[in-house]
């Protein structure tokens, strides 16, 4: 009879360590995350374009003649790197889920959490913590690299000024949220072509279209794109007509992220890999 029990406690014992929960899911993706190389290649490039193109800007804009252009402010220059960040960082969000469904490794990935969900909260949850450390330094650097550069003609901001703390950390705010957009689109479209195509298109491509079409017609919707969301919120886009408040559109922002999380949540579960 001993015999027969030790075995079983044995096989008890092993399920209770090799039970799945919610950190052991997190530290699985944190492995993942930092094994990829390209992982730290696209961070370094969101970091360098937010820092480096915003101290290039700054310093172009310093040099005018005139001084800033109108509608331009010491602290959204200071933060023009931002443009290019985004796009890094939403590459880097589509890269997270869409490599494993081409590689196949989704379905290791899904065999070890079977409940499936817990994967992709895992994924957004080290996803949206790197990525909001890696740009609120980033973001401060960038400030403090562009108000230096514009010290010299006398046309710096402070860290304390009406709306520069909040505009510094939400940048980094923005980005985050643009990023898991880009994972949730991912998750949703299961490769890398479609992700990224659409990601650009929202972001890139049709605010720039919106240019282009009366007034008349894009002050009806132009202020919920989510690019102008994040405008709104660093001080870059304070010459829309029916601009929403900062917060209210980095909520509506978080809303838009949200769904497409949801929608993502919901084919995963119901759809095989």
């Amino acid at each position: 009879m001993t015999d027969t029990l030790a075995p079983v406690s044995a096989t008890s014992s092993a399920r209770t360590r090799l039970r799945v929960t919610g950190p052991r899911v997190v530290l699985s993706e944190w492995t993942k995350f930092r094994s990829l190389r390209s992982t730290v290649y696209t961070l370094l490039m969101a970091v360098v374009f937010m820092i480096g193109l915003g101290a290039l800007i700054t310093a172009i804009a310093a040099n005018q003649p005139g001084g800033l252009e109108p509608g331009q402010s010491p602290i959204s220059t200071s933060l023009s790197g931002i443009f290019f960040a985004q796009l890094a960082i939403g590459v880097l969000g589509v890269l997270l889920i869409s490599g494993e469904y081409s590689t196949g490794m989704i379905r290791s990935s899904l065999t070890v959490v079977p409940r499936r969900l817990p994967m992709l909260w895992g994924k957004l949850a080290v996803f949206a913590g790197v990525v909001l450390l890696t740009m609120l330094v980033a973001s401060f650097t960038a400030f403090f690299v562009g108000q230096a550069l514009l010290s010299g003609q006398h046309l710096d901001a402070s860290l304390t000024d009406p709306g520069a703390l909040r505009a510094v950390v939400g940048a980094a705010l923005y980005v985050t949220v643009a990023g898991m957009t880009a994972l949730a689109l991912g998750a949703l479209l299961r490769n890398t072509a479609a992700p990224i195509t659409t990601f650009v298109a929202v972001f890139f491509v049709v605010p720039t279209l919106t240019l282009l079409l009366p007034a008349s017609l894009t002050d009806h919707f132009v202020q919920y794109l989510p690019s102008n969301l994040g405008g709104v919120l660093t001080g870059g886009s304070s010459g829309l007509a029916h601009a929403l408040a900062p917060w209210t559109g980095f909520g509506v922002l978080c809303g838009y992220a949200a769904v497409l999380i949801g929608i993502a949540a919901w084919r995963l579960r119901r759809v095989d890999a």
